[in-house]
């Protein structure tokens, strides 16, 4: 079965080659027929570069660039619509997600599931980072409809009909690891040891984790409304004991405040969503698209995902 994987590229110039060999030496003797698709997300590099190199020197390598940077979800939402096989692999450029696995996970696939997550262990991870990861798959677990688990990110192998499932989602604040969890579907699952960065360095700062993190439980559900049903009543109970009490306070006044302002703002995080959603702007837009030279396989054909609306 023809293979696709979906690579999100951003100021990778210098890991595109790496990859390619690793990708190469991974599925040599595993997968006969398959490409790559390289979803360059608006690089200030020279990662455009590489990968039109690339393309011409491999027809199984596909690349598409975006006119800028829109973020990874929109690039790999892109690279999924370009893919054509039966089986599609999503995986970063940058090695972490290691090629070697992909054998396995298709082994897996094969078996009767439609997703094959890598998890990733926490082991060679700083401190604070594995605190705050645990915490907020705590907090996720409480706060919404799906079950995401620790270590279990993008790198994933899928169904044609998992895939067909997940791009008929037409939100335009994409979440993965919950649309992943939210479209069902049998799921496998490996685990791996955590792997440094061979080249550059990772943009996922601590403020650019944070704000993925809140992304994920304010797009995904509606949960974190909720508490000012519960804390009305209970500011009311507290406002009204103080005042029994002829103890008001400037303390319990900031505390209310602090508790009305935090609502409010979790309040205009939906209505900004909402209004972006309502704007109808398409995920992406594509500057270059490089040529298909590999074609499918004679009499191959994708598998369409039977959707109940």
């Amino acid at each position: 079965m023809y293979l696709s994987m979906v690579v999100p590229c951003f100021n990778e110039e210098h890991g595109l080659q790496r990859l390619r060999d690793a990708l190469v030496e991974a599925l040599a003797g595993h997968v006969r027929e398959y490409e790559v698709i390289l979803v360059d997300d608006g690089s200030t590099d020279r990662t455009l570069s590489e990968a039109r190199r690339l393309s011409e020197q491999d027809p199984r390598f596909r690349y598409v660039s975006l006119s800028r940077n829109f973020g990874k979800e929109p690039a790999m939402l892109c690279g999924l619509r370009h893919a054509r096989g039966s089986r599609v692999a999503v995986l970063d450029a940058d090695l972490q997600h290691p090629p070697g696995l992909l054998p396995r996970m298709l082994v897996l696939l094969d078996t009767g599931y439609d997703q094959v997550v890598a998890r990733r262990g926490r082991s060679g991870e700083g401190a604070w980072r594995t605190a705050l990861s645990r915490i907020y798959y705590r907090l996720a677990r409480r706060a919404l409809d799906v079950r995401l688990h620790d270590g279990a990110g993008d790198f994933r192998v899928l169904s044609r009909r998992a895939v067909d499932a997940l791009l008929s989602l037409p939100e335009h604040h994409r979440f993965s690891k919950g649309l992943f969890a939210w479209i069902g579907f049998e799921t496998g699952q490996i685990t791996y040891r955590n792997v440094p960065r061979e080249t550059g360095e990772s943009r996922w700062r601590l403020s650019a984790l944070v704000d993925h993190g809140f992304d994920g439980l304010i797009s995904f559900n509606d949960t974190p409304l909720r508490p000012a049903i519960y804390l009305g009543p209970v500011i009311a109970g507290l406002a009204g004991s103080l005042a029994c009490r002829r103890q008001p306070g400037m303390a319990g006044l900031l505390a209310l405040g602090g508790v009305q302002v935090f609502l409010l703002g979790v309040l205009g995080e939906y209505l900004g969503r909402s209004c972006a959603e309502s704007r109808r702007r398409p995920h992406y837009l594509v500057k270059e698209c490089g040529p298909i030279r590999a074609q499918l396989p004679d009499g191959h054909r994708s598998q369409t995902a039977e959707l109940v609306s």
